[in-house]
């Protein structure tokens, strides 16, 4: 008897990780990904069959009870989509800045995913990084953001390399501005507001994205995603 594949996305309440479970609901069991059961409410009554893993993703802690929990035995896809962006010149940065990005970004992402690992390799699943194209290049202003990008990039190609043999695939993907508050946020921070609609993405779009990195036939793997508008965000002011 076939079971429904399970779903976990995190910063599933809005934006780029809602479109996601959206997407993957029709043929996955999704767990919604929150901070909070009253950030997830709204996703949770939207997306059908959909439940609720409730952490604040930097605290280990909850990570652990969260993930106990759940009691997931058999994970066919995480999808990693929450995270902070912090854009300020390099002298305007504390440690604790640092280490703040990095706690959210980078060691959450692998904490997560070492937890599930057994989960993902009884199911030989799929995790799907949303990196960004901060990931791939650096800029004024960058130095915490860009910084934890490429680091999740990286961790993304190593555990690749490592997990091939168990049949888990992992994918990064590539956004560039993405038509959400935060997306919204960085480009008036970087004096680039404003443009027509072909100068974001979607969420809708990167929802597709993830959906086509999933659904490789299983001897193939998609191993990065760069997507990006299709016209460039106005000059800086």
């Amino acid at each position: 008897m076939e079971t429904t594949p399970t779903a976990l996305v995190t910063g599933a309440s809005r934006g780029i990780g809602r479109a996601i479970a959206a997407a993957l609901a029709p043929t996955h069991r999704v767990l919604v990904g929150a901070r909070t059961r009253e950030a997830a409410a709204d996703a949770l009554r939207a997306i059908p069959g959909s439940a609720p893993f409730i952490a604040d993703l930097a605290d280990e802690d909850e990570l652990a009870r969260a993930v106990a929990a759940a009691g997931i035995e058999r994970l066919d896809v995480l999808v990693h989509s929450a995270g902070v962006a912090d854009e300020r010149r390099f002298a305007e940065f504390t440690r604790q800045d640092w280490r703040d990005s990095f706690e959210t970004n980078v060691f959450a992402v692998a904490d997560l995913t070492s937890r599930l690992l057994p989960a993902l390799t009884a199911a030989r699943g799929t995790i799907v990084m949303i990196n960004s194209g901060s990931g791939l290049m650096s800029y004024p202003h960058g130095s915490v953001y860009t910084g934890t990008k490429f680091a999740l990039r990286t961790l993304a190609d190593c555990l690749r390399e490592e997990l091939r043999a168990d049949g888990v695939r992992v994918t990064s993907l590539h956004p560039g501005f993405v038509k959400t508050d935060m997306g919204e946020r960085l480009r008036e921070e970087a004096g680039r507001s404003g443009g027509g609609a072909d100068t974001y993405l979607d969420p809708q779009e990167l929802a597709d994205a993830v959906r086509y990195a999933i659904s490789a036939p299983t001897n193939a793997q998609v191993e990065t995603i760069v997507l990006r508008p299709r016209l460039p965000a106005p000059p800086r002011r």
